[in-house]
């Protein structure tokens, strides 16, 4: 779009006319007053659109539609054409009651979401009353002059009255690659800026827009995680023995000449026992609610599966400024050279700084320079500072010569201009003392002359030392990825701890973990070292702050943009820090591990349940030539384990202080010993019922059904745990839903509801013989867990008290 083809009306992204406002040119240079602001609010309202979201019904109802409840609505069907009753109802009751429960956990996620979404605003540069400021984006309203940069997402539609920027428009027409905008054309709401800086007057905002919205930033979907990955690992595992099991009952039957047909039903809710239909909903709500309690400790969450990898991931490469130190840029010294004075230096950086780019480094040289009331020099052209050239410059006029001023990384301006020789011992000394050092240049076109050196101090943060230590204990290796000097960075570096020891972006190919970090790295380099840690098996965690950084962001596991960061890096990131400095980055990790812990206990919980449920129905029919329980029982067990399966997400964990990995061998080790302990159990307790308490089968049936709950829930309290069950108390709620389905599983037997009705003398007896294993089973678990190292070393600082 040039210029010439402007109009009064203007165009859209996709070329249709747009009606532009009236009377909103804000006077002169100024922007808009307060006062003005805030009728322009109230007549357009703020820079948003609300999302609708779908009704609770539709979401009910859509969850009884999917290849899971087929299977679920075909044994149905197949149990009333079979003449039965009481098993149909009871499928139809499971049916509605997982449907209604994952439409319920799923609105408490999307509730849990929209408190991050509230969180996590846009902020903007804008001009009100002659001042630049900082303004949530939700506030900008039409005649508002307003800035934007490089890494911004643009708030609004604006028309640009200065500056020249490349925007990524594919939010809008979806199609990728960069368009060239300059004064007079409109740039267009939710596009992202990918180049250069401009400043303009809002045409629309909010539903006015032609995107319709306030840029989006939290992107809930993702590539499945390696915890999603593992669960249907296990869930094939067990439709296996599924399949085994079935093929030996079908055998069975066969050889005593009986009718296949009753089978079917059984087979088909032997399935549906074994996936796990609130499966989606327990892990979105376990990583809601660790989210939810994050922003109290100034992290968003806004990809829920990062929470899933933080708990394995082993190391993180973060940067220096805004994390390790404060980001609060202060002038330390001035070194000017070839007959250059100091305020000679600091009027040619002032030169290559603007104030309504309102950057830390733009501000301390223009604060600076302002303190020592020095005239700034003419200024025809200015281009900001880019992180993939690592420089900024300007054009201006001296005496009635056309100068070029460039002010950037030491390294890059040398190539630039004449050599130096004294240039990098001038730079390393002061960078000696883990100053910021840039270096400008100045002369004609082709003939630059370094003028002198600006060292800014960013003081360390005085939490930086004591929370590398605690990341390093949690057993993460941390590397330091910075663009600033090897001096500068290695100052830093052994300052907090964590080494001397760096390497050039070459190194960080080849075997980057023997360095304690990289000095003179550019943004596109971080995504390649990314890409080196996975290749080597390394679970990856990156912080960054710019738009360049965006792809390192996205290729990590676990991307977090610091509190600094471009709108274009927290869009890429899943983790977004809205405090400065590393706390919330021990936090991350920390939650991660407790959702891994009770993610584990379910799965463990899953596979034992699974196996010794389809054992013993099948081993017992082979063995008595009826079902140790009716199908119809089986769908109650199924209900009442899902109700925990749901309360496991606020349970109270202990985290482990080292990485931990997901191994479906050693996890179906785990469950495969406490099903086959259990099934030991269960088959005493069918013999005895049969051969010494001679019991008829409808009441064997009963006390098979009792039993299989019990013992579901000890199996509970035995895998939350590394350490005996007693340890460590459960959350309230978990306590209330296990404790209910042994009184629920105990009344219904004993009067006889859905069951033929059994003494209570008999329901104590098996509650106290599954009491007597589980003592038994803790240990055997202690002893396999001892082994296979799968829970790690518990950290009394991990325990989290959720109820």
């Amino acid at each position: 779009m040039s210029a010439s083809n402007e109009s009064a009306a203007g165009k859209s992204a996709d070329g249709t006319e747009t009606e532009k406002p009236k009377e909103l040119t804000p006077g002169a240079e100024e922007g808009l007053s307060e006062a003005e602001a805030r009728t322009r609010l109230a007549q357009f309202g703020y820079n948003e659109i609300r999302e609708e979201p779908s009704g609770p019904l539709r979401s009910i109802l859509g969850r009884l539609w999917g290849p899971i409840p087929w299977m679920l609505e075909a044994a149905l069907v197949l149990e009333v054409v079979l003449g039965k009753l009481a098993g149909p109802a009871l499928i139809a009751v499971w049916l509605v009651f997982s449907a209604v429960l994952g439409g319920v956990q799923e609105r408490r996620a999307r509730t849990a979401l929209d408190l991050l979404r509230s969180r996590l605003q846009v902020s903007s540069r804008v001009r009100r009353a002659g001042n630049w400021q900082i303004l949530p984006a939700r506030e900008i309203v039409p005649g508002d002059l307003v800035h934007v940069r490089m890494g911004d997402i643009v708030p609004a539609d604006f028309t640009i009255d200065e500056g020249t920027v490349e925007v990524d428009q594919s939010a809008l027409t979806g199609e990728s690659g960069v368009v060239p905008r300059s004064r007079g054309e409109t740039i267009y709401s939710a596009s992202s800026v990918g180049r250069g800086e401009a400043s303009g007057t809002v045409t629309a905002t909010g539903p006015r827009t032609y995107y319709g919205r306030t840029a989006e930033l939290v992107r809930t979907a993702r590539s499945v995680g390696h915890l999603d990955q593992l669960l249907f690992t296990v869930v094939r595992y067990l439709v296996n023995i599924d399949a085994v099991l079935a093929v030996a009952l079908v055998a069975a039957v066969l050889w005593r000449g009986e009718d296949l047909l009753p089978l079917i039903p059984f087979f088909l809710v032997l399935v549906i026992a074994t996936v796990p239909v609130t499966m989606p909903a327990a892990f979105t709500v376990a990583n809601a609610v660790e989210a939810r309690t994050l922003t109290n400790k100034g992290v968003l969450v806004t990809g829920l599966s990062a929470l899933q990898e933080a708990a394995t991931m082993d190391v993180l490469c973060i940067d220096k400024t805004g994390t390790l130190t404060q980001n609060k840029e202060s002038l330390a010294a001035l070194v000017p050279f070839a007959g250059e004075s100091e305020d000679e230096v600091l009027t040619w950086a002032a030169a290559s700084c603007d104030e309504a780019t309102q950057g830390p480094v733009e501000l301390a040289i223009l604060g600076a320079f302002k303190d020592r009331s020095l005239q700034p020099l003419s200024r025809k052209k200015f281009v900001p500072f880019d992180p993939a050239i690592k420089h900024s410059e300007a054009h201006v006029n001296r005496d009635g010569q056309a100068l070029r001023v460039v002010l950037g990384a030491p390294l890059v301006v040398q190539q630039l201009a004449e050599p130096q020789p004294e240039l990098m011992a001038r730079v390393e000394a002061l960078a000696a003392s883990g100053a910021r050092v840039l270096a400008v240049a100045a002369g004609p076109e082709e003939h630059l002359s370094i003028r002198g050196l600006v060292a800014l101090a960013d003081s360390l943060r005085d939490d930086a030392a004591e929370l590398v230590k605690a990341i390093q204990q949690l057993g993460v290796k941390v590397l330091m990825v910075t663009g600033d000097t090897r001096a500068t960075a290695q100052a830093v570096s052994r300052a907090v701890g964590i080494g001397g020891h760096f390497g050039d972006a070459e190194d960080s190919l080849h075997n980057p973990l023997e360095y304690d970090g990289f000095a003179n790295f550019y943004p596109e380099e971080k995504f390649h070292l990314v890409q080196t840690l996975q290749r080597s098996g390394r679970i990856t965690g990156m912080t960054g702050d710019g738009v360049n950084d965006a792809p390192a962001l996205k290729q990590a596991e676990v991307g977090i943009a610091v509190h600094s960061a471009s709108d274009v890096a927290k869009a890429s990131a899943q983790i977004v820090l809205t405090v400065p400095g590393l706390q919330g980055i021990v936090s991350v990790v920390s939650g991660g591990r407790r959702v891994y812990r009770r993610m584990l206990t379910w799965t463990i919980t899953k596979i034992a349940r699974t196996v010794e449920l389809a054992a013993l129905l099948t081993i017992g029919y082979i063995a008595t030539g009826f079902f140790v329980t009716p199908l119809a029982l089986i769908a109650v067990i199924v209900v009442l384990n899902d109700i925990v399966t749901i309360t496991l997400a606020t349970d109270r964990v202990q985290g482990s202080s080292t990485p931990r990995q997901w191994d479906v061998r050693e996890i179906a080790k785990i469950g495969g010993v406490l099903a086959l302990g259990w099934l030991v159990l269960g088959f005493v307790i069918l013999w005895a019922a049969m051969n010494i308490l001679k019991l008829p089968t409808l009441q064997i049936q009963t006390l098979m059904f009792v039993y299989l709950m019990y013992s579901a829930q000890a199996t509970i309290y035995i895998t939350r745990v590394p350490g005996r069950f007693w340890s460590l108390a459960p959350s309230r709620y978990v306590a209330a839903a296990t404790i209910g389905n042994v009184a629920i599983a105990s009344i219904l037997a004993a009067w006889g509801i859905l069951m033929a009705s059994v003494p209570v003398v008999l329901l104590a007896g098996t509650l106290g013989a599954v009491l007597v294993a589980s003592v038994l089973l803790d240990q055997v678990k202690i002893s396999v867990f001892q082994q296979t190292g799968l829970l790690g070393s518990s950290s009394p600082s991990g325990v989290n008290a959720s109820t």
